[in-house]
């Protein structure tokens, strides 16, 4: 009884009370989680335009910008850009895999640039600006075919989804100014994207996903608009009863967002049974609106999971759940608010039917 009882705490997505020795450092360095690392390369035309979306997003280590996948052995940028080689301008990057999935990355990558442009990307032409999956094992080969028959699939694009994946062989470092170029020299960068045709084709064919469309509420205003149990959840990180909440059990096809601010943040697609009691997700929609601060309450170091628009808590994620990610995201019902299918469009989340289907 003692082991079951630990045991369910270990695997609960409550957090319990907050250690006050975690400081704000400790909090986004999920990096340092588990200490281990693996790696996923893409290219996608400019690679300052492919790299900056990642660096911000919990559970990546690094991001580096370079060449990929030519036959020359430590080319420069003189030599790649001026289509003297067979590389492509590319990025690498270290993740911890127990923080965020390879498929996770893979799905920011598809926004980052057009997936369709045969020859180049926007106005840079040539081989050394194709976009490119250069997968590092076979399941990464896997995730990486089906996400992209998904995204073929879905309609989104009037022309097919062009981007080979390609097995990786080689993958050189680009001179340094090119690192964090979008740090170094912001005005360059964000002119680049915009000139280019970059920023207008993410903006026509992905749906925005800020605070100004998402505001949070303010704690005064979720009093008075939540129940009790979902303000303690998300602005107080208790957590609610396992196999006694409002989804566990929901087979219905649709989207879960956050309760706070409305950003979608889980497809039923993705949604499993995993026997702990609370609803469980394979994958959030974009990773990139979640955060996940170390968690070292009950003497235990653990990854929570917050909704970054929201402020909210909503659970945790381990390193236990099926393929092809791994994890288990381990959500709380009452972060959450559930759209049916039926009623996506209505509702404003019409761009989002493809991930549900």
């Amino acid at each position: 009884m003692i082991l079951s009882l630990f045991l369910a705490l270990v695997m609960a997505c409550s957090p319990g009370e907050r250690s006050e020795e975690r400081t704000d450092v400790e909090a986004n360095k999920t990096e340092q989680f588990s200490g281990k690392t693996e790696k996923a390369t893409f290219a996608g035309g400019c690679f300052w335009c492919v790299e900056a979306p990642f660096e911000e997003v919990d559970g990546v280590i690094s991001v580096l910008s370079g060449y990929a996948g030519g036959k020359e052995k430590n080319p420069t940028y003189g030599e790649v850009s001026g289509g003297r080689t067979s590389h492509r301008e590319s990025v690498q990057i270290t993740f911890d895999p127990e923080v965020i999935s390879y498929s996770e990355l893979v799905d920011i990558f598809w926004q980052t640039f057009d997936p369709t442009d045969v020859g180049g990307s926007f106005y840079d032409r040539g081989s050394q600006y194709e976009s490119a999956i250069f997968y590092h094992d076979t399941e990464q080969k896997k995730v990486a075919e089906e996400s992209k028959k998904r995204l073929d699939q879905s309609g989104k694009f009037d022309k097919p989804v062009a981007t080979p994946i390609i097995k990786y062989t080689n993958f050189y470092e680009a001179e340094d100014y090119h690192q964090d170029y979008y740090k170094k020299n912001p005005a360059d960068y964000y002119s680049y994207r915009r000139g280019s045709g970059r920023d207008a084709f993410i903006k026509k064919y992905w749906p925005e996903l800020s605070a100004e469309k998402y505001p949070a509420k303010s704690k005064k205003e979720l009093k008075e608009t939540l129940t009790p149990l979902q303000y303690e959840v998300t602005m107080e990180d208790e957590t609610e009863y396992a196999f006694q909440n409002e989804y566990n059990g929901n087979k219905e096809d649709g989207i879960y967002v956050c309760i706070v601010s409305g950003a979608p943040l889980f497809s039923s697609k993705d949604k499993y049974e995993s026997g702990s009691g609370w609803p469980s997700f394979t994958k959030p929609i974009d990773a990139r609106i979640i955060d996940k601060p170390v968690d070292k309450s009950l003497g235990m170091t653990r990854v929570e999971v917050r909704s970054k628009l929201g402020n909210s808590h909503v659970g945790h994620v381990f390193y236990d759940g099926p393929e092809p990610t791994q994890l288990r995201y381990c959500m709380n019902s009452a972060a959450m608010k559930f759209i049916p299918k039926s009623e996506m469009e209505s509702a404003g989340y019409g761009d989002y039917i493809w991930l549900v289907d």
